[in-house]
């Protein structure tokens, strides 16, 4: 054995340990690592996140604010003071320092609204992160099945390539023996050179495929497992299948959390109609203050009421502005009822399109390679023409792929309908992140 052999029987053992250490992909293997890594995701995790930070920055109305102050310099001061002791204008180092405490009491339920403006605007950035997890899961499912297919795809374009080179072979057999016709090599040929073209199609969409799964999942695939239909987990009929998405939608949930938020956000609004009430308490500590030495310290504890009576109808445009945008939030609802139906819709026919297809899909593809195995022994015999063999080769080769597309598409779209109904992790068992989850 030379050196090169050697060093190609390594690499081949090298390559066959490596390879045994590391397991076939599942589809739910590769969805959870989608739904913990991709960026869109990540992004609205992030979102949700910085809107829940806003609702103990609204709590923060119910508690006490603190405020210390001090400060030291110089002061000129001439006053009434100054002048009827005779100084006139006087300059002293000032000295000031303060503590002042304010609690509300009653502030027209500005805070509490707020409160459930902010809650609301979290549970619908949480359903948003839902939904876009079922979106990207679908688009793995997606990857995942066309490289499945692409696979599939390129096999039966190889198997085709090889009953072209097994037929060509034996033209050319015949056609140096004597028996056969040039006119038949050379059209044996000229098909063997398109399922050559076909075959380096496959492997450029099989590259491509691959590439979809790298850009979505954040890994090129390795040797995926089979992937079954959810059929058991489908809606009896489009209507409960479009009852089901209609009360799961996450989407659809996060519009109606927006229209909780801008109800909340007009209950604001009402607060400036109301008077505001607040406990204050202060203390402070001041040295040579207004042309006067000494020391002058106060303290106080006091209630105090402030009531808008006129504010140049600012207030009552803020009103009449959340009041508009609850419309515009119903008006987003409806139109997202709208898709949802739509998306549902459009998803049960394509399924049941493919579904009602796959019967004569399967028949031809059945029919057409008992045509060839018979076209074949006819020809041997004499029966059957060189174009009458290449050309059920070829539809042979038409009706399993067509085939292998109706089965993937078929598979896709009872996918598509458990995201249309955002019940598509929920089946696979994928974990979402924590943010996922509403107040």
């Amino acid at each position: 054995m030379n050196l090169k052999h050697r060093l190609n029987l390594s690499t081949l053992i090298v390559i066959g340990l490596f390879s045994s250490q590391l397991a076939a992909q599942s589809l739910q293997q590769a969805i959870q690592k989608t739904i913990d890594e991709n960026p869109s995701i990540q992004s609205a995790k992030s979102e949700r996140s910085a809107v829940e930070n806003e609702i103990d920055q609204a709590k923060s109305g119910y508690f006490p604010t603190i405020d210390i102050a001090a400060g030291i310099g110089w002061e000129q001061s001439t006053n009434p003071t100054t002048r009827a002791r005779g100084d006139g204008t006087v300059s002293y180092g000032r000295e000031e320092t303060s503590i002042r405490l304010k609690q509300m009491i009653f502030d027209g339920l500005a805070t509490p609204s707020e409160v459930n403006r902010q809650q609301a605007r979290t549970n619908s950035k949480a359903y948003t992160v839902f939904g876009q997890s079922e979106i990207i899961g679908l688009n793995a499912v997606e990857a995942y099945i066309n490289v499945l297919r692409r696979e599939e795809l390129l096999t039966l374009a190889k198997e085709n390539l090889s009953i072209h080179q097994k037929t060509n072979k034996q033209i050319l057999l015949r056609s140096q023996r004597g028996i056969g016709k040039r006119a038949d090599a050379e059209q044996s040929s000229g098909r063997l050179a398109l399922a050559e073209k076909n075959t380096l199609s496959e492997i450029g969409n099989l590259k491509d495929a691959n590439t979809a799964f790298l850009k979505i999942i954040g890994e090129l695939p390795f040797e995926l497992q089979a992937i079954s239909a959810p059929a058991t987990a489908l809606p009896a009929s489009l209507d409960e299948a479009i009852e089901q998405a209609v009360a799961n939608h996450p989407i659809l949930k996060s519009a109606n959390a927006d229209i909780d938020s801008a109800f909340a956000q007009h209950d604001t609004a009402k607060a400036a109609y109301l008077p505001r009430l607040d406990f204050e308490a202060s203390a402070s500590h001041n040295v040579d203050m207004d042309g006067i030495r000494g020391k002058n310290e106060d303290a106080l504890a006091m209630l105090r009421l402030k009531y808008n009576i006129f504010n140049g109808g600012k207030d009552l445009a803020r009103r009449k502005q959340t009041a508009k945008l609850i419309n515009q939030a119903k008006n987003i609802r409806d139109n997202t009822y709208r898709q949802v139906v739509e998306s549902m819709r459009l998803s049960w026919v394509a399924y049941q399109t493919i579904k009602s297809q796959m019967t004569f899909f399967k028949l031809h593809r059945d029919a057409s390679i008992k045509s060839n195995a018979a076209y074949q022994k006819q020809f041997n015999i004499g029966q059957r023409s060189l174009l009458d063999l290449l050309d059920s080769a070829n539809e042979m080769f038409v009706a399993k792929s067509a085939y292998t597309n109706a089965k993937y598409d078929e598979i896709f779209a009872q996918y598509r309908i458990l995201t249309s109904k955002g019940a598509l992790n929920s089946f696979l068992k994928i974990k979402l992140p924590e943010e996922a989850n509403t107040l």
